[in-house]
């Protein structure tokens, strides 16, 4: 079977793609016939060490296709079910095993792009939005980078709940995708500081939490846009690790709260993963959540992939297609 992988870490030229053997199921494994996969930046953090790995491995953390085969003791899907899973490490390629509780049928209605394209960033987004500082109408939002994949379905869960959504865009493109994903007020970072429009958007007031994906380039300011007892909510890092810093500032800027949450750690269970996937995708079901997918690749084109979503090119999703 064809697949992408990476013998050493680095730049987009590492990413090969190569002949290697289809895999057997095993014991509560099921074989997934790939259709489409996404394509994310825990993928380019892979690729470069920032998150090592054992070498060499096929990147690419979600995917949708079909159970081609199951092992022993899977009782969770069958052979011919469309799946959708985000997680297991392995995605780029025309097949993939994946423990069988980690997979979750596709609804009639939802085709493989869409499901792809909803699983990681969707569920992200929902565990931000509801478990990790789960809002409340009449709440403020600052969102960085809020057109990109988790933004704009961040920003559709967050007005629904009826949250006031400030966002950070780097073009007048992003600001009208933005807009119609729901944020309430757009902040062009590019030509404004976000701190000084955040504290003019909101009277001095600042933000109840703070959701950003930037890390480096954002983070001070972040916490400087939190009222008393906000939470910046760190949960990507596309401009750089966030250094280390003195904890005393959280007390003197208003004990304020930071947390770094990764979605393992809220999709830990069948019964959780079958939560916010179930919503995710009954939300892209019944249309009141709205997926862009900005660009399809083929697999070949992996590298091309991440080049555009590493340098910002998109708006929305990315996904490679087998």
């Amino acid at each position: 079977m064809k697949a992408v992988r990476v013998h050493e870490t680095g730049g987009t030229e590492k990413l090969v793609y190569q002949d290697i053997a289809k895999p057997s199921p095993g014991p509560k494994q099921a074989l997934v016939r790939i259709h489409a996969c996404g394509v994310n930046f825990i993928d380019i953090y892979d690729r470069t060490g920032l998150y090592p790995l054992p070498l060499p491995f096929t990147p690419g953390s979600e995917a949708a296709g079909v159970v081609e085969a199951v092992g022993d003791g899977v009782t969770a899907v069958k052979a011919g079910d469309r799946v959708g899973y985000a997680g297991p490490v392995g995605s780029y390629a025309e097949y993939a095993l994946i423990p069988d509780w980690q997979l979750v049928k596709i609804p009639d209605g939802i085709d493989f792009q869409q499901a792809a394209a909803a699983m990681l960033q969707g569920m992200t987004a929902h565990y931000l939005t509801h478990s990790t500082f789960p809002l409340k109408r009449g709440e403020t939002v600052l969102l960085h980078a809020a057109a990109g994949g988790v933004g704009l379905l961040l920003a559709q869960m967050a007005s629904k709940i009826g949250a006031r959504v400030i966002g950070t865009v780097g073009t007048d493109e992003k600001a009208a995708l933005a807009k119609q994903a729901g944020v309430n007020d757009i902040i062009l970072y590019r030509e404004e500081d976000f701190e000084a429009a955040v504290r003019k958007l909101t009277s001095g007031a600042g933000v109840d939490v703070v959701y950003d994906s930037v890390g480096q380039s954002t983070f001070e300011k972040s916490l400087n846009c939190l009222k008393r007892r906000g939470m910046l909510v760190l949960f990507g890092q596309s401009s750089g690790r966030v250094p280390p810093f003195d904890l005393n500032a959280l007390n003197s800027k208003g004990s304020l709260y930071v947390t770094r949450p990764g979605l393992p750690h809220y999709a830990a269970t069948a019964d959780e993963l079958r939560w916010r996937a179930g919503d995710v995708l009954q939300w892209v079901a019944d249309g009141s959540l709205k997926l862009r997918i900005d660009r399809v690749f083929k697999l070949s084109e992996a590298a091309k992939a991440q080049t555009a979503l590493e340098t910002r090119q998109t708006a929305g999703k990315v996904l490679l297609i087998p």
